[in-house]
């Protein structure tokens, strides 16, 4: 009895190590479908999409700063050109202020020669009067010195003034009991201002104390 139980236990050890056969319906690799490969394709499109517009806004905001940047540069060369003019108008106009400057001066200056010439030709004559001939001079003295007042020419006689350092230039000194000391007594040389500024200071004679 125990002989015939281990004859029958091979067979069924080889009945389970036999392997489980397919029965047909075993799962297999699907395809892909139709509508996934659409969906990918117009998953690609709306990338490409995305990607573009961005591109293209770029592209509209560098054109607008290449436009801008155009504008300003010629706004500058404008003002570089109206700058460069404007210096050039100055440097023609100071010039002129320099070469011209005494324009006016000189057409006020002519009446004071013609007057000159006038008394002048006059004393040339055998019947000159000599005292027309002071009132001639005289007149044209004055006339003389209204034209220097209308140019800021301003004439300095310091005749019994006290003397000033600053628009008196004093060449010697004389004793004097009648005046008190550093007073001007004589007028050598009358000074001349322009607008208040010293053009050449007056020549005098300065009083000292007397001999007492």
């Amino acid at each position: 009895m125990v002989q015939e139980r281990q004859t029958d236990m091979p067979e069924q050890q080889d009945q389970q190590r036999e392997p489980v056969r397919d029965s047909g319906q075993g799962v297999e690799n699907p395809e892909p479908a139709e509508g996934a490969e659409a969906a990918d394709t117009e998953g690609k499109e709306e990338t490409a999409e995305q990607v573009a517009e961005p591109t293209e806004q770029l592209t509209v905001l560098l054109e607008d700063a290449r436009a801008k940047a155009d504008e300003h540069w010629d706004q500058l060369l404008r003002a570089r050109a109206e700058m460069e003019n404007l210096k050039r108008r100055q440097a023609n106009e100071l010039e002129k202020a320099h070469k011209y400057a005494l324009d006016g001066f000189v057409r006020e200056l002519l009446q004071v020669r013609d007057s000159l010439e006038l008394g002048h030709d006059a004393a040339l004559g055998e019947s000159a009067n000599v005292e027309k001939l002071r009132e001639g001079t005289e007149l044209t003295l004055k006339l003389l010195t209204d034209v220097m007042g209308k140019f800021g020419v301003e004439q300095i006689d310091p005749q019994g003034e006290s003397f000033n350092p600053e628009f008196h230039q004093a060449m010697t000194t004389q004793p004097r009991d009648d005046v008190p000391p550093n007073t001007v007594v004589t007028v050598i040389q009358k000074g001349y201002l322009l607008n208040g500024r010293l053009v050449r200071p007056a020549m005098v004679i300065v009083s000292a104390a007397g001999s007492e």
